[in-house]
């Protein structure tokens, strides 16, 4: 089973999705924790209030994909992410209704 680490407010409805396929989410509500954390996680989704840094990509020693629920990857070390062999993605239309 995946496990996924949330650190930014997302949808209950994405939420619900992830765990039906069959992942186990953690909602991570202080994002100052990430740090600590990140070792146990395949996978974190962010949106713009979590700045993915070098440190906490080297702590995700599991880590495989950081998803970007929004446009733009501005907030994610993409360099050290592809240097550590984790694949970053984001979402560009995800807001297109609120926009």
């Amino acid at each position: 089973m995946s496990r996924i680490v949330v650190s930014d407010p997302l949808q209950q409805s994405g939420i619900d999705e992830l765990r039906k396929g069959g992942a186990e989410v953690v909602e991570l509500e202080d994002r100052d924790r990430l740090i600590e954390v990140i070792a146990d996680f395949d996978a974190l989704i962010v949106r713009s209030g979590t700045k993915v840094t070098a440190e906490i990509l080297e702590a995700g020693t599991r880590l495989k994909v950081v998803g970007r629920a929004g446009i733009g990857v501005d907030n994610v070390d993409v360099a050290r992410a592809t240097a550590l062999g984790i694949l970053v993605v984001n979402a560009p239309t995800a807001n297109m209704l609120s926009a």
